[in-house]
């Protein structure tokens, strides 16, 4: 996965990975050349007493010295705008394929994962592009041509190297296929933790009202040590490579040293071809310990390609159609016939064979016991799920023909938990119609219930909204994102029980807003109070997925036992009357 995640993004980035190879390479080969010129200098200027000559070629090492800074810095900028246009592409991509998926893909992977496979998984990646232009490019010119150079100097020595090389990799690698599975069991951690964090954050009332702040302090510790664990026992491993490596590394200097000045001994070789041998393996080795530096973060970074590569390489449950079908008029009828849904892997249906249809300028209610299925019914309608048998029509054309973007701006969906975006309530307001006037924002609040309390704040429209709404109630919460349906204008309403934090007043001059300023649209409305929905046009009665009812509510009184019952549990007979 990570080979094809590289090609494919890193593919118009091409430029900038042949300057790199281009100019590290010019690095590397100024960089082998300067010791071959370092032992001219001894042989030829120190030990003859030429300073001259040493000028001369000291002059040269310099020049060499300053291209290979030069050619080093150009390389690594063009890396780091190679690993940075491959990191911002990749959050790109992941963002946009999220966007995609349904309700069914998103629980599938858990915000807390997605969001680690949008951060920390891409820098991983990210990370490893940036290291490989910074080092790797260079590691296997160096080694190579370390070997050639250092050959020319003194082909004796050479069996240091055929035995220092292969003793050195197969310790590192050793090492290495030890920290693969610590890795991938840190990027699980890692969202495990960030799920624990995001659950407490998010509930950090619900901890204090019931005094569970020691559980919770257990519970993020129980997934901060289990992180750190692994965290550990990667390092351990890793600690240990660095000894290896400087090991291998004295052990082979001492080996040319106590040679060397054997072959210096006999005249077989000369001061300056010794010291420049030395400097050759010493390039080849660290050259080697470069490759392992990078062998650390390829598991770690393959381990994360997975990840981001499962996220990209899942389809969406719900797509556009091939052909999309245009929905002519604007008229907003509504049907059902024989919508059924069902969740991977359940035993028995969420919805069975449900059928019904919402007219226009009509208000049709659904109402059921908890787990009745009746937010998994309209989120049918816009497509959150699509169902597993039947079909939704919207103005007689099934919903899966319709182009999302045509479908979405028919319909004004207000979830059962409205949330708001950090902002103004000016800009939340306008989320779903950008081009929409102040005056059209003040009538969508005041038909909402919301003109009250919004004017009486400090800056009105501009007054700030912080992420999710926490800083207004859960009441001003749901208005304000009832009149931000109000403001897109759609043919279709769908009130997913967001009139449950209202009081019986505010609900019924709301109601009753509504019927007068939208009575031209379909209004389709989920609810648990029986006194929300007395007065619509049709009632329909869910139980076990199933609609056991459709009437008006004196129709239903009479003939569904189930609505009945969830009547009287509410209402006194008096007032169901």
């Amino acid at each position: 996965m990570l080979g094809r995640l590289l090609v494919k993004h890193l593919r118009p980035y091409w430029p900038l990975l042949l300057g790199v190879v281009v100019f590290q390479l010019g690095g590397s080969i100024a960089s082998l050349y300067l010791p071959t010129l370092n032992a001219d200098i001894i042989d030829q200027g120190v030990a003859k007493g030429d300073t001259h000559y040493i000028l001369r070629t000291g002059m040269t090492m310099l020049v060499i010295t300053f291209g290979q800074i030069v050619c080093s810095v150009i390389a690594v900028y063009f890396g780091a705008r190679a690993a940075m246009s491959l990191g911002r592409d990749l959050r790109g991509s992941i963002f946009h394929r999220v966007g995609e998926f349904s309700e069914r893909e998103v629980s599938k992977f858990g915000a807390p994962s997605l969001i680690t496979r949008t951060t920390n998984d891409v820098q991983q990646v990210q990370m490893l592009v940036l290291m490989s232009c910074t080092l790797l490019v260079s590691t296997p010119i160096l080694a190579i041509g370390g070997v050639i150079f250092a050959v020319r100097q003194d082909a004796t020595l050479s069996w240091i190297l055929v035995v220092a090389v292969p003793v050195l990799l197969v310790g590192i690698g050793l090492i290495i296929t030890r920290m693969v599975p610590q890795f991938r069991k840190m990027q699980t951690r890692i969202d495990t933790i960030n799920r624990v964090l995001r659950e407490q954050l998010t509930g950090i009332r619900v901890v204090r009202a019931f005094v569970r702040e020691p559980v919770e302090i257990a519970r993020f510790d129980d997934a901060n040590a289990a992180v750190t664990e692994t965290a550990l026992r990667a390092g351990r491993l890793f600690a240990l490579m660095f000894p290896f490596v400087t090991l291998i590394l004295n052990v082979s200097s001492v080996a040319v040293l106590w040679f060397g000045g054997h072959l210096i001994n006999s005249g077989d070789l000369q001061v300056g071809s010794l010291v420049a041998f030395l400097s050759y393996l010493i390039q080849i080795l660290m050259a080697v310990m470069m490759a392992t530096f990078m062998a650390v973060l390829l598991p770690r970074a393959s381990v994360s390609a997975d990840r981001i590569g499962e996220v990209l390489e899942t389809e969406p449950s719900v797509v556009a159609p091939a052909s999309p079908v245009t929905i002519h008029g604007a008229a907003g009828r509504v049907e059902l016939r024989g919508a059924t849904f069902s969740y991977p892997g359940a035993d028995q249906p969420v919805l069975q064979a449900v059928s019904f249809v919402a007219l226009p300028g009509t208000t049709t209610a659904i109402i059921g016991s908890t787990g009745a299925g009746k937010t998994t019914l309209v989120n049918l309608l816009p497509r959150l799920f699509d169902v597993t048998g039947g079909a939704a029509f919207i103005d007689g054309v099934d919903v899966r023909e319709v182009d999302p973007e045509e479908l979405w701006s028919r319909i004004g969906l207000i979830p059962q938990k409205p949330y708001l975006f950090s902002g103004t309530v000016a800009s939340n307001l306008r989320y779903g119609r950008p081009d929409a006037t102040d005056d059209e924002l003040w009538q969508a609040l005041e038909i909402a219930q919301a003109k009250d309390f919004v004017s009486k704040m400090s800056e009105q429209l501009d007054a700030a909204i912080a992420q999710g709404g926490t800083n207004v109630s859960g009441g001003q919460r749901q208005r304000l994102a009832i009149a931000r349906a109000l403001v897109k204008r759609p043919e279709i309403y769908i009130f997913d029980d967001s009139f449950s934090a209202l009081d019986t007043a505010t609900d019924a001059r709301l109601r009753a807003a509504l019927d007068r300023e939208v009575s031209d649209a379909t209004r389709i409305v989920v609810a648990q109070r029986v006194s929300t929905i007395l007065d619509a046009d049709q009632i329909v009665v869910l139980e076990d997925g199933k609609v056991v009812g459709i009437g008006t509510h004196d129709e239903l009184l009479l003939s569904s036992e189930e609505y009945a019952e969830i009547v009287q549990s509410q209402l006194s007979i008096e007032e169901a009357a």
